[in-house]
């Protein structure tokens, strides 16, 4: 060992997967990236052997009954691990599908603004709009102590006047109680003799409890309060503490008989005036909730909205079905129910009483402010609204054509009671700054943070809410410094892509300040475009700096040069791989590099020099033969290699191959008025027969325009029940030569853990045949379903085909066994001794599709040589080194698109798809893309059209035709701004020093 063991983290003898007994050191509180091509054996390194044992060390140290919370952990293979600290992992896929998930809960911003809003939170009333206070005795104090010197004060606390066979009883109670006296107003002063006491006849007078009892029915209702105290105001007030605690003594006992409120009534010089305080958290008749934690907590019934329990959706009208084209006016038809000639009489309503309150309805719905909206849903005194529409038709339900109505448009919908916000409406009654929590939780990541630095708040709140606005403020800036700024804290975390929610998991362990950690990133860059890449690489290094050693799996070329420390697994995938073939810092790997490239160089300079002496001393030549002797250098270099792909690329000695002329068309399908989230009506051409990538900066609205609106409005169009598309006009244009559409996501190609590439892709059916069809097979009448693992007959009958066993355990995790019965081959022995060419059935599935490509085409049988050439397309698509039976569930995103990709090269099916991939580079190493972009070729070839939604500037420059959306994300973005060939776009300013 080179360091000292304090300083590394340590690995020796590392075999999970196809890992090779590797041994090596890491180095501690840096930037170290983990590369390689795919299958290469980087996840296997980072995930399956560090982070595995880093976490079982973890939970190793913790109680017996405290494990039984945490999920399996199991030892990886390797002989050694030293100095490796607590580790954490940030991975791509998206870690939750609550629905109660949010931006807001995942960050812990939402805990912190639930704190600031109940601390320093103001209570407004809805009707009056005026803030909501509760008064103390202090308060009511420092109001008497204002009066001017002789100013006559009285104390007095409400009674309950309005049941008269009460009255006496409430009075002689009183009397026992101690008090002698009331105070009756003016209109009652008369009504029996006065207490000898100042007071004016304007107001009021003193009467004792004894006079008020000979006389109750003289005295109206709130005529008369019980008088608890009453004094001349004067510099004793505030110069004696004796009668300063008398008074708040005689305040507090105010309150409490006049259960929670009393009146200052006040007189001097004949002039009166008078005051109700309250300690009831009260305004306008309405008793208020004093804010608390919980009240803004949609998981908690004390705050959710009682009628969608904190979900903000429901089952009810859904508005997409009502309004199923946004980008049209109310003029225009905009609502589908109102459509016709009977239904038509309600929009007429509409349309001839609009002018009385100024209602929009020749502007587009998408177009209309939310109080339009609410308007159109609820109505008011000149028409029906929507919602009272519908209530209609729910009382006339029993009618078989109003029942027909309410079942089509009825739907998952948003909470009318909440309107989305998940809580009860009175949290919205509290706000800072003006804003309620749910209308800073709509705002986005930008507005927010600009929201708070303008925050104007007194010293006492300033005081209160100083940590808390520091914490928010301290991850709002690390998410815009990850490039995600157009989010809002209220966007679920479901909807979140693999990228997004990676980094926003990388934002909550910034905030938690963590020390002496080991975080293994799996490709932050996922989704981002190269101008954030800079922006994100600041926020890993913080990361660093912290204290922490950070390890990252990536592909990324910028990340990569940016990274302390380098290890390159390889040389190849599979069986191929597994080993290092490159640990050292950056600068040191392309020394290594360089120095290869000179010592081509000089080979390639005697080769010129020599070209040069036999041809004709022209300049022209020269120029011709120093272009030769260039191109000789980087071919001999690149041919000679360093032995780490990785750095072949990084330094030059390897370069993608050129894409070479753009394919032209002339034909293309058009998406007209496209207004889905951030789109800003805009019109989108796509060309049909090549190769076309949307790009654009994170939240530009690249997922909005190709998939959430162009691929659902060509499903609509082929086939007539599928999703609603996004708001958008019109669709037109060469539609005919399109014969269906096919969206490839990164979602797994099976949801069973016995789904696998071959049965996905139909070849295992081919080989179950093969099986079958051999001798002792037929011996023993094995058919084909003998040869299946996911019906009974062969398969082992103790897993069920699984090949493992999952044992319940009471105060640990349930732990995963090898099925002792078949040893983790999922048949039965009598299966297993079926065997072509000595392989058995189980043999088969544990081979990488490389080796059963060599095995199968070695055979002199036409069966075994098409199970061959069906298998040689996931090698095409860079998947050679997967095994033919593993698990889909351990397939990472990247792959199970390239199989999905795999699929349609597979079959001619002689029809023109148009193909979208969503970011089909995860996971691709730089010599992995060119045999991804080939895959596309031969997809175009057979007359195919592909969209792609992607980053990758090999990719982009490999496109026949690019479409930028931007100019920024969120409502920043939603522009086309650029349409063209990559040649183009490389002259555009914002992209020359991306693609120079």
């Amino acid at each position: 060992m080179t360091a000292s063991r304090k300083e590394v983290i340590y690995i020796e003898g590392a075999k999970v997967n196809n890992l090779k007994d590797i041994s090596l050191e890491i180095p501690r509180n840096k930037l170290v990236v983990i590369s390689g091509i795919s299958g290469s054996g980087k996840s296997s390194l980072a995930f399956e052997t560090l982070f595995a044992e880093g976490q079982r060390r973890f939970a190793e140290s913790l109680s017996s009954f405290a494990r039984q919370f945490l999920g399996r952990m199991t030892k990886p293979s390797v002989e050694k691990i030293e100095g490796i600290p607590p580790a954490i992992a940030i991975q791509q896929k998206v870690n939750t599908r609550n629905p109660r998930s949010t931006v807001g809960t995942n960050t812990e911003i939402y805990d912190y603004l639930r704190l600031l809003f109940t601390k320093i939170g103001r209570t407004y009333s809805p009707i009056s709009g005026c803030e909501v206070k509760m008064e103390t005795v202090s308060d009511v104090l420092r109001y008497i102590k204002e009066f001017q010197e002789g100013t006559a004060v009285y104390i007095v606390a409400p009674i309950d006047w309005e049941n008269k066979d009460a009255r006496t009883e409430k009075l002689l109670a009183l009397k026992d109680a101690g008090y002698s006296r009331l105070y009756a107003a003016a209109a009652a002063a008369s009504a029996a003799p006065a207490a000898s006491a100042p007071a004016s006849a304007a107001s009021g007078t003193a009467v004792r409890i004894d006079n008020v009892l000979q006389a109750m029915d003289k005295y109206a209702e709130g005529s008369v309060y019980l008088l608890i105290d009453r004094l001349i105001i004067n510099s004793d007030l505030n110069t004696d503490e004796d009668t300063a605690t008398r008074v708040s003594d005689s305040l507090q006992a105010a309150f409490t008989e006049g259960n929670g409120h009393l009146k200052i009534i006040s007189t001097l010089e004949g002039a009166s005036q008078e005051r109700n305080f309250s300690n009831i958290f009260e305004a306008d008749g309405i008793r208020f909730e004093e804010p608390t934690e919980l009240m803004f907590s949609y998981n908690n019934p004390l705050g959710a909205c009682p009628v969608c329990g904190g979900y903000g959706s429901i089952v009810g009208i859904d508005e997409g079905l009502v309004i199923p084209n946004p980008s049209l006016s109310v003029y225009e038809g905009a609502i589908a129910c109102w459509r016709g000639e009977i239904m038509g009489k309600f929009l007429k309503e509409l349309i001839m009483n609009a002018s009385k309150f100024n209602f929009p309805i020749h502007r587009p719905y998408a177009q209309l402010t939310q109080e339009e909206k609410d308007i159109l849903w609820e109505g008011n005194q000149y028409f029906t609204g929507i919602n009272g529409f519908f209530d209609m038709v729910e009382s006339m339900k029993y009618k078989i054509q109003y029942k027909y109505m309410l079942s089509r448009y009825s739907g998952k919908t948003t909470c009318r009671a909440c309107h989305g916000s998940r809580l009860r409406k009175e949290s919205g009654y509290v706000k800072i700054g003006g804003k309620n929590i749910t209308q800073l939780m709509n705002m986005s990541i930008r507005e927010l943070r600009e929201f708070l630095t303008n925050l104007q708040l007194n010293r006492y709140e300033s005081e209160i809410a100083e940590r808390a606005i520091k914490e928010i403020t301290s991850r709002l800036d690390y998410i815009l410094a990850v490039g995600l700024g157009y989010l809002t804290l209220s966007r679920p975390s479901n909807t979140l892509s693999g990228g997004e929610s990676q980094r926003i998991n990388l934002v909550s362990s910034l905030g938690s300040s963590l020390v002496g950690s080991l975080y293994i990133l799996d490709e932050p860059s996922i989704g981002l475009h190269p101008r954030d890449t800079a922006r994100l690489i600041s926020v890993i290094k913080k990361l660093k700096d912290l204290g922490n050693t950070v390890v990252i799996v990536e592909h990324d070329p910028e990340i990569i040069a940016s990274a302390d420390h380098l290890i390159d697994i390889g040389p190849y995938a599979g069986v191929h791989g597994g080993e290092v073939v490159y640990s050292g810092t950056i600068a040191e790997g392309l020394e290594k590099c360089e120095a290869i490239r000179a010592a081509a160089g000089s080979s390639a300079a005697k080769s010129c020099s020599t070209a040069h002496s036999s041809a004709v001393a022209e300049a022209s030549t020269v120029a011709e033969a120093s272009t030769v002797a260039e191109a000789s250098t980087v071919a001999e270099a690149g041919a000679a290699g360093s032995g780490s792909l990785t750095l072949d690329y990084l330094s030059g000695l390897k370069k993608m191959p050129a894409s070479g002329k753009h394919r032209s068309w002339r034909h293309s399908i058009r998406l007209n008025g496209c207004m889905e989230h951030n789109l800003k009506g805009i019109n989108a051409e796509f060309p049909l027969g090549v190769f076309t990538v949307v790009t654009g900066v994170s939240g530009s609205g690249k997922s909005s325009l190709v998939g959430d609106t162009l691929y659902p409005a060509l499903n609509k169009h082929f086939n007539q029940f599928t999703e609603k598309p996004g708001a958008f006009k019109e669709l037109e244009g060469d539609l005919d030569r399109i014969s269906a559409i096919e969206y490839i996501d990164q979602n797994p190609i099976g949801k069973s853990s016995r789904s696998n590439p071959v049965t996905y892709l139909k070849i295992y059916d081919d080989i179950r045949k093969l099986y079958s069809e051999q001798p002792y097979a037929k011996m023993n009448g094995y058919g084909h379903s003998h040869f299946s693992f996911n019906i009974d007959g062969g398969r082992c009958p103790q897993c069920l085909g699984e090949g493992v066993i999952t044992i319940p355990m009471q105060f640990m995790a349930d732990v995963t066994m090898v099925c002792e019965e078949c040893g983790g081959k999922r048949f039965k022995p009598d299966i297993l001794e079926v065997k072509y060419k000595e392989k058995s059935i189980n043999d088969i599935l544990n081979m990488s599709v490389e080796e059963a490509i060599a095995f199968f085409s070695s055979q002199k049988e036409a069966a075994a040589k098409r199970i061959a050439e069906k298998l040689k397309v996931l090698d095409d698509v860079g998947l050679g080194y997967i095994q033919l039976g593993q698990s889909s569930s351990s397939l990472s995103g990247g792959e199970s698109q390239r199989i999905k990709l795999a699929q349609f090269l597979s079959k001619d099916s002689g029809k023109n798809i148009l193909f979208i991939f969503d970011e089909p580079t995860t996971g691709l190493h730089f010599h992995d893309i060119g045999k991804l972009l080939k895959a596309f070729d031969n997809l175009i070839d057979k007359g195919h059209t592909i969209i792609v939604v992607e980053h990758n500037l090999d990719v982009i420059k490999s496109a026949d035709w690019v479409i930028d959306l931007g100019p920024d994300g969120g409502e920043n973005g939603g522009e086309i701004v650029f349409t063209g060939t990559p040649t183009e776009l490389a002259q555009d300013d914002r992209w020359k020093e991306f693609l120079k």
